[in-house]
């Protein structure tokens, strides 16, 4: 079987954020302890399993080294840029069936891939007890995002975003799957709108480098505070990444670039 890891929301490798995608022969899905095998063996924060359907969509799942995800941005643009790499699809856009309901991916002239992802559903919450004092900072206000299970939390400046070093067991004991911290750009000349971070080490992330599910919480997050629906993120992580976020509806538009820095041969075959 082949893998790959593709560095998605970059043109450039070894930055943004690294996903694994394994191209799974057709028919059922191996069995889950197989497929979560595979993830904690690639050790990355997500593994992305492709299949091709009947009808020519494709099946996607995703892969934490110890969980299932509902939603993964960066997983669907990495996979969305190895089927079209190997020449594996010919009709656009790509069609993907997920645990979060079909998902499109749509390729532009410019080289990005732009990926339709269903907007969740923020409602603003009381500050956690214990959230301050996990991150290490004063959290101005919270918002949490249902099924998605990231919980949001907006701080005072982008310096404080990026200066961050948090408790990261005492994340852990945060009620969501991840923590999302954001601030207001401070540099209006830099290019993007809004800065970013991502701490999930319940499910196995210590921090990801490039969060494309939690911008489906972001965007409409900075879209209702900045009075626009088109907006540019930046995910400050060590690695880093721009995402250029739209705002449709009930769907968020999010797009970027992936490169492809490793191919090769998945010789553990379910059994």
């Amino acid at each position: 079987m082949q893998i790959s890891i593709i560095d998605a929301f970059t043109e450039r490798p070894f930055a943004g954020n690294p996903a694994a995608v394994c191209l799974l022969p057709d028919g059922d899905w191996p069995e889950e302890r197989w497929l979560r095998q595979v993830a904690r063996e690639m050790n990355l924060s997500e593994t992305a399993f492709v299949r091709r359907l009947p009808d020519g969509d494709w099946a996607l799942r995703w892969f934490t080294p110890m969980t299932e995800v509902p939603l993964c941005g960066h997983g669907t643009l990495a996979a969305t840029h190895a089927l079209r790499t190997g020449g594996l699809v010919a009709a656009e856009p790509v069609r993907f069936h997920t645990l979060s309901g079909v998902l499109t991916a749509t390729p532009r002239p410019d080289g990005r891939i732009a990926l339709d992802l269903p907007t969740a559903a923020l409602t603003e919450t009381a500050v956690p007890d214990g959230l301050a004092e996990a991150l290490g900072s004063a959290v101005l206000s919270c918002r949490d995002t249902g099924g998605l299970g990231i919980l949001v939390a907006e701080l005072g400046s982008e310096h404080a975003v990026r200066g961050l070093a948090p408790d990261l067991a005492a994340i852990t004991r945060q009620p969501a799957r991840g923590v999302a911290v954001t601030a207001r750009a401070e540099d209006r000349e830099g290019g993007y709108d809004f800065v970013s971070r991502y701490f999930a080490p319940a499910a196995g992330v210590a921090e990801d480098p490039v969060t494309g599910s939690a911008h489906t919480a972001l965007t409409p997050f900075w879209a209702e505070r900045l009075g626009r629906t088109g907006l540019t993120g930046y995910q400050a992580s060590v690695r880093g990444g721009l995402l250029d976020c739209e705002l449709l509806g009930d769907r968020v538009r999010l797009a970027g670039h992936a490169v492809t820095v490793v191919e090769g041969t998945l010789r553990a075959h379910p059994r």
